[in-house]
């Protein structure tokens, strides 16, 4: 493997693909561009791949043995990662300016791409026409993904995590263990209004759920996503349908589990609702107001209950007992696997990162705290081989 690494602040997350190249049995050789040198030395890419590093096109040692074509001849396969805009317009018109773009030019190897970058420079024509060139010439891009960038905006441009890039390239660039299954994930609060101005709902901000539909569609799903209210970006190849109340979410998907091979309740769904909503904002008058509520239709239990339903997965925030309340609502449910997190300061509800136990009949996994887009992949993971010996009638 030759790994290319370019002028992007993510740089330092090549390192760790490198480690995680090795782990897969692989060897792995470093190419820096004169940018990339600038923002991570080349003794730590030599430490960790125990090989040496390339740089400089004009190195008089290594390039008196055609060291260019000898590494262009060398790899079985090229990964860029990170890939800059600037990057993919060399390769796209042909260029070979440094020593990378020159081997990527001389190599008959597969080349594949992790694109980081602003998300107006990932959004620019230009750069997208760059990439459906590269496309055309089988070159394979993996990612980027969306959230906070260095330079504080929100959006597309991320490179993917590291352990997504070696997952994918282990796979040869298959989408994943989801190839050819139909997902449904509902994600975020509901609100059930209480007059025109008011409603009652709770902290969910739908990021587990929405790293969920994402996960999966990366490993190959056919994604259909129910969100509630929230201010969130749709994930790519994911379709989204938006609701706001309870009732809401239950038909909409209930309309469209009967297609589903597995549905994961990621939602906080309000266990209760007003029992009737006042047509008129209610004035403030006396000192105490009550409020009349009714339980809530409970979408999980009825996609649980259905005959030759989905593998269905719940989850349960708690505050107390964690495994307790949640081993209960996996056998009160008839669910397949649960989800279980302890609400807490910067985890859980509205924060960027979780921990979890995933909850089986017989079995338990725990998973610490980690961001929600990892810890995602890892219950996407989890959840596909759950699955699969659901389907082969065994549970191990």
């Amino acid at each position: 493997m030759l790994l290319g690494v370019t002028g992007s602040i993510a740089a330092y997350k090549s390192p760790d693909i490198v480690r995680r190249l090795k782990d897969q049995g692989a060897k792995v050789r470093v190419v820096l561009t004169a940018s990339a040198e600038k923002l991570i030395s080349p003794t730590v890419f030599q430490a960790v791949s125990g090989e040496p590093v390339r740089g400089d096109i004009w190195d008089e040692k290594a390039e008196a043995a055609m060291g260019h074509i000898e590494l262009a001849k060398w790899a079985d396969l090229i990964l860029i990662a990170p890939a800059t805009a600037n990057l993919i317009a060399q390769l796209a018109a042909g260029s070979a300016e440094n020593l990378l773009t020159t081997i990527c030019l001389a190599s008959e190897a597969p080349l594949t791409l992790a694109p980081s970058m602003n998300q107006a420079m990932w959004r620019d024509a230009a750069t997208q026409a760059n990439c459906d060139v590269l496309r055309k010439r089988n070159v394979m891009l993996i990612g980027p993904d969306d959230g906070e960038q260095a330079c504080g905006d929100v959006g597309p441009g991320r490179m993917s995590e590291p352990a997504n890039i070696v997952s994918r390239l282990v796979r040869g660039g298959k989408s994943g263990p989801f190839e050819g299954l139909r997902i449904m994930v509902s994600a975020g609060p509901t609100r059930e209004a209480i007059d025109p101005v008011r409603f009652v709902s709770n902290r969910s901000s739908g990021k587990m759920g929405f790293a969920l539909a994402k996960a999966a569609a990366d490993a190959g799903a056919e994604v259909t996503l129910i969100a509630g209210p929230v201010n969130l970006p749709t994930p790519p190849k994911v379709e989204r349908i938006d609701v706001e109340t309870t009732q809401q979410m239950c038909d909409e998907s209930l309309a469209r589990i009967g297609n589903m091979d597995i549905y994961i309740g990621a939602a906080a769904i309000s266990d209760y609702r007003p029992k009737q909503a006042a047509a008129q904002k209610i004035k403030k008058s006396a000192d105490t107001f009550t409020l009349e509520m009714v339980k809530s239709p409970d979408l999980l239990a009825a996609i649980a209950a259905l005959e030759d339903g989905p593998f269905t997965v719940g989850f349960a925030a708690e505050t107390e007992k964690l495994e307790q309340h949640a081993t209960d609502k996996l056998n009160r449910k008839k669910l397949n696997m649960i989800v279980a997190n302890l609400v807490g300061e910067n985890i859980c509800f509205d924060a960027d990162d979780n921990e979890a136990i995933v909850l089986w009949q017989d079995g338990r996994q725990p998973l610490p705290k980690i961001s929600k887009r990892e810890l995602a992949r890892q219950l996407v993971d989890i959840v596909a081989i759950r699955y699969k010996l659901a389907l082969a009638g065994t549970t191990s």
